[in-house]
């Protein structure tokens, strides 16, 4: 009995320890790939994700947080806090990152999941790293490109399964920091390759969902769309967007379609399930480690939804690392509910995320409460500058440094009106948009431009641009000049639009030539 009290005693004083030594956070950023806006349950979806809504109960929820639309493109924005092409693209020349000006302050740094950027993450601030450093991969078997701590990995075991084993690397590497230097705080930056096509999933999760999209897309997004008004996430004059016109109805799918379309969709949603379960995991530790309370957790989506199908390997079970499913625009106009479009657009459907940030001891706004206050990738840099008390350098090694694009969430935090951004820049390719206030100009394939009154219309439904020629006019220079002075770009990057109609999508997101 005193042996037993002995041992509590000193557990809770190592926690303790932890839980006062420093009064900056520990800050973990989880960022999902190719999850659609709608697609955890505190965003509307039937997907069962009890502890990410958890987090977003006991803190706060984004409704207008937004990212670049595509899978690099945000992982640039998220760790540099610059647009894109204004710090290198892939190569980050003119960017520094997160966890190197969190080191130069004095925090551990780690990173697990997927990188697809130039070198590797121990060349660019983190100590310890476990992943990918391609832009997808096998979910059970892997691929030549899996690094520990810069070293080739290849040690893929029968029960190998990336969304299990990263988790499994945050525990071991969030253990060593705290026991090799318990003073420090530490960053955690995990990139989960899912619910990103292949649609691998375990079959126990596959099974729970086998039987949950019988009734179809269209009942399903209507769903969702009701979800989000009467929680408050959205409002309700904001019309839900129709489904595209390349997509049938369910209803008009043959037997042997909605069967394919139903297996696809329950392969999708065990994976989203399986990152809340890891997620689950993973706070559940960090209560062990008597840090929770003073962590940081922020989690967001790389992009919207994607419609590319590239499924092979059909006549597999997902289960089967000789498959690789994936779902069309059927589902994936499902995932960005209630917006228009998907990946790789620059309209809601493609640049809009989830986004929740928890932190007992840091949060005073409203637990539970949404925040409408537009925010982007790029204010995670200042936001951890602020948190952690760390300063934006005038100059770093080998790059010719950019000004810092992003603004500190801490206020958001607070339940304060933060000092919005001038603007909001996005480019992918040939689709663009800029949003100023409460007017957004978008075009698709450079088609023509686009205007929005983003606030009272934010599925996009009502064109304005023959109403207000002159806020096209004064918008669209706008994105100009940050596309040449700001982004970088030149050449076929800023050609003027071509002033045609947005060109027609085939089911699988693609234009149709």
């Amino acid at each position: 009995m005193i042996r037993s009290f002995l041992v509590f005693l000193i557990c809770f004083s190592f926690a303790q320890v932890h839980a006062d030594s420093k009064a900056r956070p520990n800050i973990v950023l989880m960022m999902v790939d190719d999850l659609g806006f709608s697609d955890f349950g505190c965003y509307g979806s039937e997907i069962e994700t009890p502890n990410i809504d958890a987090l977003a109960e006991g803190g706060l929820r984004f409704s207008r947080f937004y990212n670049t639309a595509k899978c690099h493109s945000s992982r640039v924005s998220l760790l540099t806090g610059l647009y894109c092409d204004q710090a290198g693209s892939e190569s980050l020349k003119r960017g520094v990152t997160i966890p190197e000006v969190l080191g130069e302050a004095g925090y551990s740094t780690a990173m697990v999941g997927k990188w697809h950027l130039q070198k590797e993450p121990t060349d660019r601030g983190f100590s310890k790293y476990f992943g990918h450093l391609s832009g997808a991969t096998n979910f059970f078997t892997g691929d030549k490109t899996f690094r520990l701590n810069g070293q080739p990995w290849s040690d893929f075991g029968e029960d190998f399964y990336t969304t299990n084993v990263f988790i499994d690397y945050a525990e071991q590497f969030v253990g060593e920091l705290l026991d090799e230097s318990p003073e420090k705080p530490f960053f955690l930056y995990i990139a989960h390759n899912a619910p990103h096509y292949p649609l691998h999933v375990l079959e126990e999760d596959y099974r729970k969902y086998e039987n949950r999209y019988v009734d179809g897309w269209d009942s399903i997004r209507a769903a969702r769309y009701q979800k989000q008004v009467e929680s408050g996430l959205i409002p309700e004059e904001w019309a839900l967007s129709p489904r595209p016109e390349h997509v049938p109805a369910w209803e008009d799918l043959s037997v042997e379609d909605k069967d394919w379309e139903r297996r696809r969709m329950a392969a999708f949603a065990g994976m989203v399930d399986r990152v809340d379960q890891t997620t689950g995991r993973l706070v559940n530790f960090l209560k062990e480690k008597g840090v929770f309370e003073n962590t940081l957790i922020m989690i967001c989506s790389d992009n919207g939804a994607c419609p590319f199908d590239r499924t092979k390997g059909a006549e597999f079970e997902p289960w089967d690392s000789r498959s690789y499913w994936c779902y069309d625009t059927g589902w994936s106009h499902v995932g960005n509910t209630p917006f228009r479009l998907h990946k790789q657009n620059q309209h809601e459907g493609g640049i809009s995320s989830p986004m929740i940030a928890h932190w007992p001891a840091g949060i005073s706004a409203e637990k539970g409460s949404i925040t409408d206050q537009p925010a982007h990738l790029i204010d995670f840099m200042a936001t951890c500058i602020d948190v952690g008390e760390g300063e934006y350098p005038e100059s770093w090694p080998e790059v010719d440094l950019e000004p810092l694009q992003g603004k500190s969430l801490k206020p958001i935090f607070k339940g304060e009106k933060r000092e919005p951004h001038d603007f909001l820049y996005f480019h992918f390719s040939d689709n663009r948009a800029i949003r100023k206030g409460k007017w957004k100009v978008v075009t698709h394939k450079a088609s023509q431009w686009e205007l929005y009154d983003i606030e009272k219309d934010g599925t996009e439904m009502n064109n304005l641009a023959d109403q207000h020629p002159e806020k096209v006019e004064e918008l669209s220079k706008l994105w100009h000049e940050s596309a040449e002075k700001v982004d970088h770009l030149k050449g076929k990057a800023i050609k003027p639009v071509s002033g045609k109609a947005p060109p027609k999508l085939a089911k699988d997101g693609r234009p149709i030539k």
